[in-house]
């Protein structure tokens, strides 16, 4: 926010040296970047929060600086001559999306004469970088500038009908707005229409047809409030931002939409002469009245950790525009001011007095009550599988909640219902898909797309290891009602399928120590191998899938190089999770490996055959490794592969003998025999 000295200086008198002003700006939350010279002004170059748009304005900074320094600040009364023609003669409002516009209000003005604005005019608005227009436009801008309420003013001869309508758009509506730019306008847009088209966007920008112009005569002023959100969303859809926006997106004063009105009237009338018409066209709903806010002052002493004197509070609350309906022995019942929107609770007014008693009051070593906090289960529970993925080689990556159709269509094992659809572009990988007007995106089904596009954009700029994780939300859209929200681990690796899947039984082994993963084939159309992709069970729920990109998976995302993929479900581990960390000793005694040469049916999975191997091996087992798989058809005969893998067994107890583990290996052969049709090559 860029204010003029001599500007403030209007409303509070500035007796004050300016490191001293902008020390406590600085210190109260207005933080001060810079102060340049301009002419016979300064121009202070003020940082103001999203929570204070009451600051957007001078009246607003002037207000904190007669707090700080408790100093009078003094606010212009308007002063309106009316004509005896009714305003409501010659202008109809109807506002038919009060939930986009809650309030509309209009006044008419005739005869005025459109020419260069007076010198001291100029200046104000040159002093904080704004081009003069012309004596209406910008007895407009003073006026959003001086109180933070935007304005727009219209040619009356060019509202067909001498109707204003503030509607949502029609279909495939247009409008050319004040930069000779065309936008596509449709959703929850703000349309400001006369009786035959749109000739503004709600809160963003006028349009071209209506603008002033010298031969302009009768104008319209509008002021108004709209929804803070309907216009951040416009906003950034078109990529058209405004000082106009700006204010609304973070809520404008609705109280002082009126006042904004008659202070634009009547500069106007000074300004360009004119006759004002008697009246306004006020349209809309009357704000909610603020509620009472109890002020304890055994809170104030609590919070900060100083006592601040009650005659202080008494004082500074009324400077700040919080009226003080009671006081008791110990509490006060104020209300907030209607350009404070910010001041909901208690721990709200404390802040006030703390920042404008002065922070460099309070002792560095204040003893301040502090109430301890721990983690969530599902905090304690990611916190976990990122230090597991981590360990695993993995870095984490972070990416976009929505993907382009293309990138939801050819991954969404969890689901076949459509995805969820937003209008609303993102930037970075999806501006390809947010180029057409009305681009629609996509609420993602999986992390798989978004992390593959993360390993091209990172194959691309040469990196050598990209091995990245994620752990965020998926939306997975239901047959009725709310979608199913889904907290994933999501995983991109270069290196082989069974590499990665021991990267998930770590995980598991880190959340769930008691329950093992199963891994069953899984035909993955678009994307995945078939001969390389598995779903993962875990207590006949399927949890997680897994598998390496074919050919021409990769090449859909643009790789140079293979990938396999993984997705786990960890609100299944939620409430499973062993969270409490147990001690197991490490045995002192010797390992004993032995290797297994099985020839087994092509359709016989790795993971069956390891499944075989555990559930045989007995409770000495301490892990089962793959090696390789080898085929021979003239040897072992078509349709036949070897599957070579490693078991080892140890004990706590003492070292194993030799027929302990024959026995032990006896079982696997049996078993695998029994249930896989796997013979041992001898």
């Amino acid at each position: 926010m860029l204010v003029s000295w001599n500007w403030l200086n209007e409303y509070v008198r500035l007796t004050m040296h300016h490191d001293e002003l902008v020390d406590r700006l600085t210190m109260s939350g207005l933080n001060h970047e810079s102060t340049t010279a301009v002419g016979g002004d300064r121009c202070l170059d003020v940082e103001v929060t999203s929570n204070r748009p009451d600051c957007l304005g001078h009246l607003g900074v002037a207000r904190e600086i007669a707090a700080l320094f408790r100093v009078p600040v003094t606010i212009p009364v308007p002063h309106l001559v009316e004509s005896s023609s009714a305003v409501h003669d010659v202008l109809r409002v109807a506002v038919e999306a009060p939930d986009l516009c809650p309030r509309y209000t209009a006044r008419v003005l005739r005869g005025v004469r459109i020419g260069p604005s007076p010198a001291w005019l100029r200046d104000r608005l040159a002093t904080i970088g704004v081009a003069s227009v012309n004596n209406v436009v910008d007895a407009t801008n003073y006026v959003m500038f001086e109180c933070g309420q935007p304005l727009h003013a219209f040619d009356l001869h060019h509202l067909r009908g001498g109707a204003i309508t503030v509607r949502r758009p029609r279909n495939q509506e247009t409008i050319e707005a004040i930069d000779h730019r065309t936008y596509h306008l449709f959703g929850d847009d703000c349309v400001i229409a006369d009786g035959e088209r749109a000739v503004a966007i709600g809160g963003v920008m006028g349009g071209a047809e209506s603008e002033i112009h010298p031969q302009t005569r009768d104008i319209v002023i509008e002021s108004a409030v709209f929804a803070p959100l309907a216009i951040r969303n416009t906003a950034r859809r078109l990529n058209l931002h405004s000082p106009s926006s700006f204010r609304f997106e973070r809520r404008v004063d609705w109280e002082q939409a009126e006042w904004a009105s008659r202070r634009c009237c009547q500069l106007i009338v000074e300004l360009a002469g004119g006759e004002l018409l008697r009246g306004v066209i006020d349209v809309g709903q009357p704000p909610p009245p603020r509620a009472a806010i109890t002020l304890r002052k055994s809170q104030i002493t609590r919070v900060l950790g100083i006592e601040v004197p009650d005659a202080f509070t008494r004082d500074v609350l009324p400077r700040l525009g919080v009226s003080i309906d009671q006081e008791t022995v110990d509490a006060w019942r104020a209300t907030p001011p209607s350009w404070r929107a910010d001041l909901e609770r208690e721990v709200d007014l404390v802040e006030e007095i703390g920042r404008t008693y002065g922070y460099h009051q309070i002792p560095d070593n204040v003893a301040v009550p502090l109430a301890t906090s721990g983690l969530t289960t599902r905090q304690r529970v990611v916190e976990r599988v990122r230090r597991a993925v981590a360990a695993g080689g993995f870095d984490e990556a972070m990416t976009a909640s929505m993907v382009p159709e293309s990138w939801s269509r050819v991954f969404s094992p969890w689901t076949d219902h459509p995805p969820l659809t937003s209008n609303q572009p993102m930037l970075g990988v999806l501006e390809k898909a947010s180029q057409n007007v009305g681009a629609v995106q996509f609420l993602r089904r999986s992390l798989i797309p978004s992390l593959l596009e993360a390993r091209r954009i990172n194959e691309y700029r040469f990196n050598e290891e990209i091995e990245l994780f994620e752990t965020a939300h998926i939306y997975l859209p239901q047959p009725v009602g709310l979608p199913r929200e889904i907290l994933a681990l999501g995983l991109v690796s270069e290196r082989d399928f069974f590499v990665v899947k021991g990267v998930l039984e770590a995980v598991a082994r880190e959340l769930t120590p008691h329950v093992q993963l199963r891994f069953v084939r899984f035909e993955a159309a678009e994307l995945l191998d078939d001969g390389q992709a598995a779903r993962i069970e875990a207590e006949d729920e399927t949890i997680g899938f897994i598998g390496t990109l074919h050919a021409a998976g990769c090449k859909g995302f643009g790789l140079r190089r293979g990938a396999t993929v993984a997705e786990l479900n960890l609100n299944w581990f939620e409430p499973r999770a062993v969270l409490v960390p147990k001690f197991q000793s490490l045995s002192e005694y010797p390992a004993v490996t032995r290797d297994f040469n099985f020839i087994v049916g092509e359709p016989v999975m790795w993971a069956d055959l390891e499944s075989q191997v555990i559930g045989a091996a007995g409770p000495e087992l301490e892990s089962v490794r793959y090696r390789e798989t080898f085929r021979d058809p003239q040897r072992d005969g078509p349709g036949r592969k070897r599957l070579l893998l490693t078991v080892q067994w140890r004990s706590h107890r003492g070292t194993l003998t030799g027929e302990q583990v024959d026995a032990a290996a006896k079982r696997i052969v049996q078993s695998c025999g029994e249930h896989l049709n796997a013979q041992l090559v001898g």
